[in-house]
């Protein structure tokens, strides 16, 4: 039986925690910067949890890990 694919933009986008919990980057951080703040552009650059309301999607998308 082949391996099983996983979705690569999910992939790119989501890491399992050593607990097995899934991380994300936060968003809003990629254009027009110079309107934001300094504290605004530190936070976003820190990493959160997934929500649960996405968590049984995205560990569908991702079987291997």
């Amino acid at each position: 039986m082949p391996k099983m694919k996983s979705n690569r933009g999910a992939a790119k986008r989501f890491r399992r925690t050593g607990r097995g919990k899934l991380t994300r980057m936060r968003a809003y951080k990629s254009h027009i910067l110079t309107k934001k703040n300094r504290k605004r552009k530190r936070r976003l650059r820190t990493g959160t949890l997934a929500s649960q309301a996405d968590v049984s999607r995205v560990r569908r998308m991702l079987p291997g890990s």
